[in-house]
């Protein structure tokens, strides 16, 4: 595996993203997340994504703002990192304005720089399955709590890019793993030739 780049990245700014949450789970569909650090780049292609919204009993930010939770609280465009299940690291990008909170989970990236670095945080050549699963994805970007309230559209350690490309066709779920609200169709993916296989979850649920 070789790490690849084909068109340049642009950081999105702030006024790019939809306020509300469902939309931003869309538009962030086909842009990249960027994480730059002391070992080098590591980029991928967002292709799955998870909203969460105002009100959603399954959202972090239910029952109100928390020390753990304040970043989902910031202007839209920041990283939210939390440690779930005793296991791994997970990162949204908050939704609303500021005071609001909403988020969308980044849960599949199909990979593009660094491959090579990503493979060797993950301990897996198998491409598809370098960063498909928020989990991976946090593991192959070196996502953690030191990251939690970055500005995902500042110069930084961990940022949202466009390669000027079209969004791809959307396709849109329920939610997955969740135990509170699942039946919502908040889940959303890209349908282009090639992504399903880097998407999470039940290849069924993708028909």
């Amino acid at each position: 595996m070789t790490g690849r780049t084909s068109a340049r990245l642009r950081r999105l700014r702030r006024a790019e993203l939809p306020h509300d949450a469902v939309e931003l789970a869309r538009f962030l569909i086909g842009c990249h997340l960027v994480r730059d650090s002391g070992e080098g780049r590591a980029s991928g292609r967002i292709v799955e994504t998870e909203a969460y919204l105002v009100g959603d009993a399954a959202a972090h930010a239910f029952r109100g703002e928390t020390p753990r939770n304040r970043s989902l609280f910031l202007e839209r465009g920041h990283a939210y990192v939390y440690f779930i299940y005793g296991c791994w690291f997970a990162v949204n990008v908050s939704a609303e304005r500021s005071g609001v909170g909403a988020g969308v989970l980044l849960r599949a990236l199909v990979p593009r720089d660094g491959i090579e670095l990503m493979a060797a945080r993950r301990g897996t050549q198998v491409l598809h399955d370098l960063a498909r699963g928020p989990g991976r994805l946090a593991s192959a970007l070196a996502i953690d709590r030191s990251l939690d309230g970055v500005d995902l559209c500042a110069a930084g350690p961990l940022w949202l890019a466009s390669d000027g490309i079209p969004s791809p066709a959307i396709g849109v779920t329920t939610r997955i793993g969740l135990t509170k609200e699942a039946h919502r169709p908040l889940r959303f993916f890209s349908r282009a030739s090639g992504d399903l296989r880097y998407v999470s979850g039940p290849r069924a649920a993708l028909a």
